[in-house]
């Protein structure tokens, strides 16, 4: 509750029903997922959130008249679990995907008038839908296009079971198999950089297989992408508590967890300010770092293991505009800073000039840079990139900075990265870290909470809710 008080315990034992109560601890979309699932099986749940919100790190806030996602987030159309999360939310409809996969890439350095190619699907099958495009993606010469096919096809070979995959990087893989530092810039960096959170030399080969091989090798529409058309907010906090209140789902903002234990009985108790609460089973969907700190020993066999695992920072510029200076919803940017650019007038609510958020993953150099050097450096490249912008007043300038954005998908991060199971029976981990298979995506999250629930359930004897999304749990 809001106000610091409580009338009753969170969580009360159910008469007749041992054990059939659970306590998730997080309130971003791993934790909303569990909660949900949890009580969609019968189990009596508690969410926790110690912000005043829910949803993580995708959520929104106000500037002004203006609201603001603290950063542009988008899925794709082979991302069924966060698809499965926004119709349990019923949000399918505020946050819809593209009809076909079509991104325009801006390259600065080419002549006005000649700056513009396209990444986008044909209605063919697999590979061939993406064959015209590739073939005259102005961005590439002849002979790159030609060895980015052969490459694409190379990891379409790939095993993802492999764990050999986890220790080597994948630009070095990239370069084994022919590709320039041209290719890697304007193809697949272009994608890698914005769904793993890191640059090709820097990136798993086992998480960028994954990436591409599902993204755009597996199904035609595979990549087809979508974002919200509203304030994350909107999605991840208003509907989601909406949903959690009608599942039955006691949810307390601003009530962080102090620590976890068991008692003689096995039940666990939670400790959080002025009350224990008790349950037969704990969910605990919170970042890594945090996660560590809550372990009751013994519940890992490496809880260090949980510490090794780094952060990436995602940096997101955002800018108004006193007119409309971009005409489309989005676009990719080459030879220069800017990486994607997303119009999010409408969504904010602004009714006059355009606003514009830049979304700059991997932002490592640029994370603590002072406002007015960002200034300094982003509004002469969206001046290169959009003519419009050059007789445009800028209304407002601000960053919004995540330097834990995403968890660094580093080489070596799959063995670091622990399943839904714990060795303290009773207990249960989610969160994109955690080893879904997936990069540190709202994807990754919902499959967590997925997995943590399916294991719960499991042991407190409660069947499986048969509308919950069906995916393998991550061992």
């Amino acid at each position: 509750m809001n106000d610091g008080t409580r009338s009753e315990g969170l969580v009360a034992d159910i008469p007749g029903r041992p054990g059939r109560d659970a306590v998730v601890i997080g309130g971003g979309l791993a934790g909303i997922t569990a909660a949900l699932a949890l009580a969609d099986a019968g189990v009596r749940v508690t969410l926790l959130e110690g912000r005043p919100r829910l949803g993580g790190l995708a959520f929104s806030f106000q500037r002004g008249d203006l609201t603001v996602d603290n950063g542009q987030h988008v899925y794709l159309r082979c991302c069924t679990a966060y698809r499965w999360f926004l119709d349990r939310i019923e949000a399918a409809a505020l946050a819809p995907l593209q009809n076909r996969l079509d991104v325009p890439v801006l390259d600065v350095d080419k002549p006005e008038g000649r700056r513009l190619g396209r990444l986008r699907r044909d209605a063919l099958p697999v590979p061939l839908h993406l064959g015209r495009s590739l073939a005259t993606y102005p961005h590439l010469s002849l002979a790159e296009r030609a060895r980015v096919g052969r490459a694409a096809l190379a990891l379409q070979g790939l095993d993802l079971a492999d764990p050999t995959l986890d220790t080597q990087d994948f630009g070095s893989w990239l370069t084994a198999h022919g590709q320039s530092a041209r290719a890697v810039e304007a193809l697949w960096d272009l994608v890698g950089v914005a769904t793993l959170n890191a640059v090709a030399g820097d990136a798993s080969l086992g998480l960028a297989a994954m990436v591409f091989k599902t993204g755009l090798l597996s199904d035609p529409g595979a990549a087809d992408i979508g974002w919200a058309r509203v304030p994350l907010g909107e999605l991840h906090d208003r509907l989601a508590r909406k949903a959690l209140d009608s599942a039955g789902v006691r949810t307390e903002v601003r009530t962080r967890v102090t620590s976890i234990s068991t008692d003689e009985n096995g039940r666990w108790s939670v400790q959080v300010p002025g009350e224990t609460l008790t349950a037969g089973a704990v969910v605990l969907a919170v970042p890594q770092r945090e996660a560590h700190d809550l372990l009751p020993a013994g519940a890992l066999d490496e809880p260090e293991s949980l510490l090794r695992i780094g952060t990436a920072p995602i940096l997101n510029v955002h800018v108004i505009y006193d007119r409309k200076v971009l005409d489309k919803p989005f676009f990719a940017a080459l030879g220069t800073p800017v990486q994607w650019v997303f119009d999010r007038t409408d969504a904010s609510g602004l009714r006059a000039g355009q606003y514009l958020a830049l979304s700059q993953s991997a932002a490592h150099d640029e994370i603590d840079e002072p406002v007015a050097v960002l200034r300094e450096r982003y509004l002469p490249e969206l001046e290169r990139l959009l003519p419009g912008t050059r007789g445009a007043e800028v209304k407002d300038f601000f960053v919004t900075r995540e330097r834990t954005a995403t968890f660094a998908p580093a080489p070596g991060v799959g063995r670091l990265r622990p399943g839904a199971r714990t060795k303290a029976p009773g207990l249960y981990l989610a969160g994109a870290w955690t080893a879904t298979g997936w990069p540190a995506t709202m994807e990754s999250a919902v499959r967590s909470g997925v997995s943590a629930a399916d294991a719960a359930l499991a042991a407190l004897g409660r069947p499986r809710p048969r509308h919950l999304f069906d995916v393998e749990e991550a061992a």
